[in-house]
């Protein structure tokens, strides 16, 4: 196998990550919103058989990061995986691929940096400053500082992903030491109005006997079972995007495997580990769907039984920081995709796009990735 410098002759990046950056972005690609907000409708769709669920879905995640890994570690000079479905597949399905992942990048982007001034606006609401007019300055904002944080150094993207996966990480942690707390107190609470949900939630004690209190693998049926898959393929989302970092990484050969293979770990503490403390601590048979057919945040419903009445501020808070983490790692996925795409090209006018600035960074990938997802506030 040849060593990493005789393969860095051709990379123009610079290894401006550390490890802890890559451990913390590969943490932070498996925690998105899916779970801070979507694990309501998944609960009140499958009950507890969510968790297997999560553990099916993580344990194929898993296997992907595994075989990408795999490629990665014999070529950490790479700056896509892409490149390897064009080294054995050849340079037609390499294009197919590569193209085709760009836009899904773009258009998840677009999605993400509407999401962001959705939480924006909401978690100021609960403040009762209405926001709604200035959401597309709101996004606007977002995208410059996010897109700029992308073009002055890959270290300082690693910086700002390092610290948004910490504050994910620490309401996880924070939800899971409650429901510890809750537990051992043997913690009741009365029925309680909580904010985003219809009507009064009912009170209950807190217990592991509400995990397995009439447990069905499918107790809304198995279409809701099955249902239940795209939303936890969903919050798994950009857990393949620690691959893209190796060719920036310093010692890839020692990180991305640490950063793999404790993917297990990290799917059993941050999802099983917050799913079982959530339905330890509200019922599994409380959370039910609006009449607006949103369904309530089980993190907002976990602290306020706790007591803390300004929980519904803080999950928001948490939930920009992971919308907006998403969308700094979309940027940097884009850029990097989009500047392997014109270094393969043979037109003239995208081969520019294959440059890197005088900070080592694809900067013209990344502006065109960032003007493409602009699309959206200026649609908004």
């Amino acid at each position: 196998m040849k060593s990493v410098e005789s393969l860095d002759k051709g990379n123009d990046m610079e290894r401006g990550l550390k490890n802890r950056h890559v451990q913390f972005i590969a943490i932070g690609g498996t925690i998105g919103t899916g779970l801070f907000l979507g694990s309501g409708k998944s609960i009140a769709l499958t009950g507890p058989s969510i968790i297997l669920v999560y553990i099916g879905v993580g344990l194929i995640m898993f296997l992907l990061m595994r075989a990408i890994g795999e490629m990665m570690y014999s070529d950490p000079s790479q700056h896509t995986f892409i490149n390897f479905i064009t080294r054995y597949l050849g340079r037609g399905w390499g294009k197919f691929a590569g193209w085709t992942y760009w836009i899904v990048l773009i258009l998840t982007g677009m999605t993400e940096i509407t999401a962001v001034s959705t939480y924006f606006v909401t978690f100021f609401g609960t403040f009762g400053i209405d926001l709604n007019a200035w959401k597309w300055l709101i996004e606007l904002c977002f995208l410059v500082a996010l897109t700029g944080i992308n073009l002055i150094a890959v270290k300082v993207f690693g910086e700002a992903e390092f610290w948004f996966s910490m504050i994910k990480i620490t309401l996880i942690v924070g939800l899971i030491v409650t429901a510890v707390v809750m537990l051992f107190l043997g913690f009741s609470y009365p029925a309680t109005h909580i904010e985003g949900v219809d009507g009064t939630v009912s009170g209950a004690t807190v217990s592991l006997t509400n995990i397995a209190d009439g447990f069905q693998l499918a107790p809304n049926g198995w279409m809701n079972f099955f249902m239940s898959f795209q939303m936890v393929f969903f919050a798994y989302q950009l857990i393949e995007f620690v691959g893209v970092t190796v060719s920036e990484t310093q010692n890839p050969r020692k990180v991305l495997p640490k950063a793999v293979n404790e993917l297990i770990m990290r799917i059993l503490i941050f999802y099983v580990g917050a799913l079982v403390a959530i339905m330890a601590i509200v019922p599994w048979r409380n959370f039910h769907q609006n009449a607006d057919g949103s369904f309530g945040s089980p993190f907002i419903m976990v602290f306020k039984y706790a007591g803390l009445d300004w929980a519904a501020a803080l999950v928001f808070f948490v939930v920009i920081t992971a919308a907006a983490s998403a969308l700094n790692s979309l940027i940097y996925s884009a850029g990097r995709h989009l500047y392997q795409l014109a270094q393969d090209s043979e037109s003239p006018a995208m081969q520019r796009l294959g440059e890197v600035s005088d900070h080592k960074v694809p900067a013209k990938a990344i502006i065109v990735s960032g003007c493409m997802i602009l699309f959206s506030p200026l649609i908004n």
